[in-house]
């Protein structure tokens, strides 16, 4: 029988081992390279926010002018909050605060986005100045306000004399303060949610809005039914947006009305402000920070376990 070939077999390669290893030396000096390129930044957002964060946490837990040394106290400053008619007031505030301009501000926006959506005449510039005010600083707006709603020489007041109305108090009147700065902030922050709905209403199918129509919906009903759905992950994105900007409303407060009159304006924010750096408790000041900081928590989460819940339900269905 005829002999059968001998299988070809390749040498071992001696040289493997050595490009392993130059292969491992190439990847520690590329990841040596990234962190020296990375670590400055990595050292600013540790030192600017992570360190800050901690050491506040262990203020709240301690009785601190920020001058002489701290005492431990433990929950001292947390059991002092929960009996302080003062933050009560605050709370309260914020949360009215909250409840009206969020929603406002995000019909507004709606509404506004909807009409710039349409093919009209200056359509860009209209678009260009109702998104102006948002990029205008909460401080220019507090100066501009300020004068324009002064009770003896603002101009607000001389339209209303014109108009046969009475004389307002504004933001030195306690019924109205906290609601003229819903008003004030409302004309700067509705631009941000028109443009953001301005951007999801491109979109939206057009496919869908045409099938729609064709089996005989109107436009309120292809609003409800086609369009508000698929704007639906914008509209919880800025539910969320808007509730945080609104509980840490501080620099409006702050030029406008310092928390006046009588307490009215007291917002968390200027709460934790005027404690930590007017009373110089800042212990205390820093529990009521956290206190926020566990509210803002609860809200994200809720709203994320809501959000998911609706993916899923759109999923199954």
């Amino acid at each position: 029988m005829p002999r059968l070939p001998a299988p070809l077999t390749l040498p071992p390669d001696s040289a493997a081992p050595r490009r392993k290893s130059s292969l491992r030396r190439r990847r520690r000096t590329e990841a040596a390279t990234a962190w020296a390129f990375v670590s400055p930044a990595v050292l600013v957002i540790v030192g600017l926010s992570v360190v800050p964060v901690i050491w506040s946490l262990l203020l709240s837990f301690r009785a601190s002018d920020l001058v002489t040394p701290s005492r431990w106290v433990g929950l001292d400053n947390y059991r002092a909050l929960a009996q302080d008619p003062h933050f009560h007031e605050a709370v309260q505030n914020t949360l009215v605060y909250t409840l009206l301009y969020v929603p406002l501000s995000i019909v507004a926006g709606l509404a506004l986005a909807l009409v710039l959506n349409r093919r009209i005449r200056f359509v860009g510039l209209y678009r260009t100045l109702f998104f102006v005010p948002f990029v205008v600083s909460a401080t220019a707006q507090g100066v501009l306000f300020s004068f324009v709603l002064d009770p003896e020489f603002g101009a607000a007041n001389s339209v209303l004399h014109h108009l046969g109305v009475s004389a307002q108090g504004f933001l030195t009147d306690p019924s109205q303060a906290l609601y003229v700065l819903v008003v004030i902030t409302l004309w700067s922050g509705t631009g941000l949610c028109t443009v953001v709905y301005l951007a999801a209403l491109q979109d939206v199918p057009p496919e869908l809005i045409e099938a729609a129509r064709l089996d005989g919906a109107r436009g309120r009903h292809v609003l409800r039914h086609v369009t508000l759905p698929a704007l639906a992950p914008v509209s919880v994105f800025l539910l969320l947006w808007q509730t945080i900007q609104a509980l840490q409303v501080f620099d409006l407060v702050y030029v406008t009305t310092k928390g006046g009159p009588l307490g009215s304006t007291t917002v968390i924010v200027y709460f934790i402000w005027e404690q930590a750096f007017k009373n110089f408790t800042a212990g205390y000041g820093a529990a009521a920070a956290y206190v926020l900081a566990l509210a803002l928590f609860l809200m994200a989460a809720l709203l994320r376990i809501v959000r998911g819940r609706a993916r899923t339900a759109a999923v199954t269905s």
